[in-house]
């Protein structure tokens, strides 16, 4: 299968004094493919789409996109991409079809094209009928949405979606997930970041994982948590008593990774199952009390974990 985005040693050093936020970043992107970046805050997955879009300029490296280089020929490379950014590029006292007009309009669209494309693409986000309604009334889901049909309407080969479902409620990021398979079901490719290991695990033909401006793993979901075997992630939460208790759990039999966050545990074990009761004993005999216990099944947190020794929510 051939690749919609080519990207070799990409690269981002903004000042001498601090560490790149991109380093040496590779990847490729097959057409009509979900691409993921997963990653905390601050790993560099915001930059890297910065550079691919043409709002930053790379450091060193190389990228195409569409086969076109995005240093040599930067509108022809932008032409192929909807971007999608993760803050909410709207006018708020324009109504959604009159954004969605304004946008089309700088992506080169007029007359009967603009306007049925404009018509398309409020149906495709669920929001024909309040077309008309200003974005300033708008739920921030609603206006997430808005923001991720701006991007299509001049329906390009790849979109750029960054951290779409950041500060919307439950019902809203449903939305944009299914919208976001939608969108691939009808052949379009999509680079997707995110800092929520379940999206990336349910859309996700392949995940980079990013941290501290490198990618540190690629794969599918099978390949990456292969790397971990059967290893689970046991998060224990401590409402006293937990200074020391990550050392100590951390010399268990079978406990690989132990990390700790506030009044939060989490640790990569073999078999959590049956490991489980000695966890429990060895916090009770250092007097803390546990007030909850979540066990997850191999999973990117549990890849993260052991590529990192941090877990992926830090």
């Amino acid at each position: 299968m051939s690749s919609i985005v080519e990207v070799t040693d990409l690269r981002k050093q903004y000042t001498s004094d601090h560490p790149p936020a991109v380093d040496g970043v590779s990847f490729h992107i097959r057409v009509g493919e979900i691409f993921s970046l997963l990653g905390p805050n601050g790993a560099g997955k915001t930059t890297t789409i910065s550079m691919l879009a043409g709002l930053v300029k790379p450091t060193g490296g190389t990228a195409t996109i569409g086969g076109h280089n995005i240093a040599t020929e930067p509108l022809a490379a932008k032409r192929a991409i909807g971007l999608i950014p993760q803050e909410i590029a709207l006018y708020p006292a324009l109504s959604a079809r009159q954004n969605l007009r304004f946008w089309g309009e700088m992506y080169g669209l007029s007359g009967k094209r603009l306007t049925d494309r404009v018509e398309e693409v409020l149906a495709q986000i669920g929001l024909t009928d309040r077309a008309g309604d200003k974005i300033q009334t708008f739920s921030g889901g609603m206006k997430r949405r808005v923001n991720i049909g701006a991007g299509l309407l001049h329906k390009p080969q790849i979109v750029f979606m960054d951290e779409p479902t950041v500060g919307i409620d439950p019902q809203s990021r449903r939305a944009i997930l299914d919208m976001t398979k939608a969108l691939n079901a009808e052949g379009m490719a999509v680079l997707y970041t995110t800092h929520y290991m379940e999206e990336a695990q349910e859309l996700s033909d392949r995940i980079g994982i990013m941290d501290n401006g490198k990618l540190i793993a690629l794969g599918t979901l099978d390949e990456l948590t292969k790397t971990v075997g059967q290893a689970d992630t046991v998060r224990l939460e401590i409402n006293e008593g937990i200074e020391g208790i990550a050392q100590k759990l951390a010399s268990l039999p079978g406990v690989r990774q132990s990390v700790r966050k506030e009044a939060e545990i989490t640790l990569l074990v073999d078999d959590a199952n049956h490991q489980l009761p000695d966890i429990i004993s060895a916090v009770t005999a250092a007097g803390a009390h546990i007030s909850g216990i979540e066990i997850q099944e191999p999973n990117l947190e549990a890849v993260f974990l052991h590529l990192t020794g941090k877990a992926l929510r830090d």
